[in-house]
């Protein structure tokens, strides 16, 4: 803890004049209670937890060697939307012999694009409960814009939705369609 010292001077006689005290205090106590305290509230202190989206997958087959049949959406009821580089955002209702750069059309990330988009096609289904939305992430595609088109399914209660590959064909016309113009077309 703290000493206290005392040192004695003498003068000529032998006589005692004064006496001074030197004090020191001993700080390891101090040190090794900081630490302490440091521990303490590093163990006890919840550390920020990590954001989770919740993705609505199938269920894994019990019996991993059988496929599930093939399901065959028609044109009618859905709608693929590629997510491309710079944030831009294309879609179609087309086939492989149909789609070209005129019938892929673009459109933006708000309400006024992709969710009015979503909306007009849904009501236009011919069978509105089998609407289906596919989305189709490019490689030049954020992850954001892939949450944004997640959230768009939310908002306008798109429940039945998936996510696959680009296409070959898709790909060589959204190639073309990128290539070619260089400002984003308006929203149909």
């Amino acid at each position: 803890m703290a000493e206290v010292q005392v040192q004695e001077k003498g003068g000529k006689g032998g006589k005692v004049r004064s006496k001074k005290q030197n004090t020191r205090v001993d700080m390891t106590p101090m040190v090794d209670l900081g630490f302490l305290l440091i521990t303490f509230f590093m163990f006890t202190t919840t550390f920020s937890k990590p954001n989770v989206m919740d993705l609505g997958l199938p269920a894994k087959p019990k019996d991993e060697t059988k496929k599930p049949p093939p399901t065959e959406i028609k044109l009618s009821n859905s709608i693929s939307i590629l997510l491309g580089k710079d944030n831009r955002v294309f879609w179609h209702q087309q086939d492989a012999t149909s789609l070209n750069d005129q019938t892929l059309m673009e459109t933006t990330l708000d309400r006024e694009g992709i969710r009015k988009v979503i909306q007009q096609a849904k009501s236009r289904a011919a069978d509105q409960t089998k609407f289906t939305v596919i989305i189709k992430p490019t490689d030049d595609a954020v992850y954001k814009n892939f949450v944004d088109i997640l959230d768009e399914m939310a908002i306008t209660k798109s429940e039945q939705y998936g996510v696959t590959d680009i296409k070959p064909w898709e790909k060589a016309i959204y190639e073309k369609k990128v290539g070619g113009a260089a400002a984003p077309a308006a929203t149909k």
